[in-house]
């Protein structure tokens, strides 16, 4: 499988000649995206689950055995054993199932907000190659312009697209007919 390379920056903001990274492309050195280190989160988040899953109903399993003996027991003494073993450390698992159960739950609140943020990132990549490509001279001539329909698809994009740019299946427009062709709200193309 081969990446794309990069297009160039056409605009005076973009810089003269800055390499624009591709959406999807994988992070790394020289594509422009910072790779992301250290996110575990899916793992944290089933690890709290299954510690909390497993120590609440300990705890009440171990609150229990200490109601239990308490109530079974004759002497004073082995009923105050009962209530510190049982109760106590019965209560002390049932908060630490709890609070892990809770760690779950903000693990998968920060699983869902990387997975958002990335969304985010890709959609401002196609919004940054469109904004460059629009911000290029008018009198120049584009061979990207080239308009293609991907697959058996009815939108009708430009050749240098950012929606179709892994397409490998794309057909010039020649090559189809009908009259429900849509053209595609992010490349504009003319035809």
């Amino acid at each position: 499988m081969t990446t794309a390379t990069p297009e160039r920056a056409s605009g005076a903001r973009m810089g003269s000649g800055a390499p624009l990274p591709r959406a999807g492309a994988p992070a790394g050195p020289g594509n422009g995206v910072a790779p992301v280190r250290g996110v575990n989160t899916t793992l944290l988040q089933v690890i709290l689950f299954w510690a909390g899953a497993i120590l609440m109903p300990l705890g009440i399993v171990v609150i229990l055995l200490g109601y239990y003996g308490v109530a079974n027991s004759v002497y004073d003494y082995e009923r105050e054993a009962y209530q510190l073993s049982g109760g106590f450390l019965g209560l002390g698992l049932t908060f630490l199932g709890g609070f892990l159960y809770f760690g779950a739950w903000l693990a998968k609140i920060a699983a869902d907000n990387n997975a958002a943020s990335q969304r985010l990132a890709d959609t401002l990549l196609v919004l940054a190659d469109v904004t460059s490509r629009a911000a290029g001279p008018a009198d120049a001539v584009d061979t990207g312009a080239l308009p293609v329909t991907a697959g058996e698809g009815s939108t009708v994009h430009r050749r240098d697209c950012a929606l179709i740019a892994h397409r490998e299946d794309l057909q010039p427009l020649g090559a189809r007919s009908g009259g429900d062709l849509v053209p595609c709200r992010v490349c504009r193309p003319t035809y």
